[in-house]
């Protein structure tokens, strides 16, 4: 049985590990130039999806229920930020 406090750590450790990468990339990887404001922005949105997934997860809700909206979190974050990094949509938050 996976306990709480189990559940809490594997779905944190998901955004923190990007963060680290993401980090380390921008370092040694050439072309890969994210400001201050950018690693903020990633930051929110990674840990903002983790804490909107615990929840659920964390809820009385069918097993069912928790997968459909966990995937409809995390495909919302997903266009939000090839909206954030290519502008797909055009809207005011697009990049380049």
């Amino acid at each position: 049985m996976i306990t709480k406090q189990q559940k809490a750590a594997f779905i944190f450790a998901i955004p923190s590990l990007l963060m680290v990468a993401a980090f380390i990339s921008n370092n040694f990887v050439e072309g890969f130039n994210w400001t201050g404001s950018d690693f903020l922005i990633a930051t929110v949105l990674l840990f903002g999806t983790a804490s909107f997934i615990y929840m659920i997860v964390s809820s009385k809700l069918s097993v069912r229920a928790k997968t459909i909206i966990s995937i409809v979190i995390i495909l919302t974050l997903v266009i939000i930020w090839v909206e954030m990094a290519v502008g797909l949509f055009g809207s005011p938050i697009a990049g380049n």
